[in-house]
């Protein structure tokens, strides 16, 4: 069965740089869409990035400062988070379907990592 895992999250400053990894296993990285999402305190989950067959995609909220990549040789997907704000402060979820249309809606995914953890003080 297809797991996930997040590394990565830690305590970051305003301004101040993340790079998350999720790392697949019993699956093969090319043959699934991958999506990030995150919840933020006292509030629901939100669609963060995602890549499919076609390209890539974001959230408004973070359209220029964050970069979903995938390495095949590592079978991980990573979200390279730049110019971060407090407001990017939430656990974030890795996801992943087989759906090779899937974008922007966390019913479109089939399996989820338990996430971690982002906080950037202001």
């Amino acid at each position: 069965q297809v797991q996930l895992v997040e590394y990565g999250g830690g305590l970051v400053q305003a301004g101040g740089s993340l790079r998350l990894s999720c790392v697949v296993s019993g699956g093969t990285l090319s043959t699934h869409t991958m999506g990030w999402f995150r919840q933020a305190p006292g509030k629901g989950r939100e669609f963060v990035a995602a890549i499919n067959w076609s390209g890539k995609y974001y959230a408004d909220s973070v359209n220029g400062r964050f970069t979903i990549s995938r390495d095949y040789a590592e079978n991980t997907v990573y979200l390279q988070m730049n110019s971060l704000k407090a407001e990017d402060t939430a656990v974030y979820y890795c996801a992943a379907t087989k759906n090779s249309y899937a974008t922007r809606s966390q019913s479109q995914y089939q399996y989820w990592g338990q996430g971690t953890q982002v906080t950037v003080s202001s």
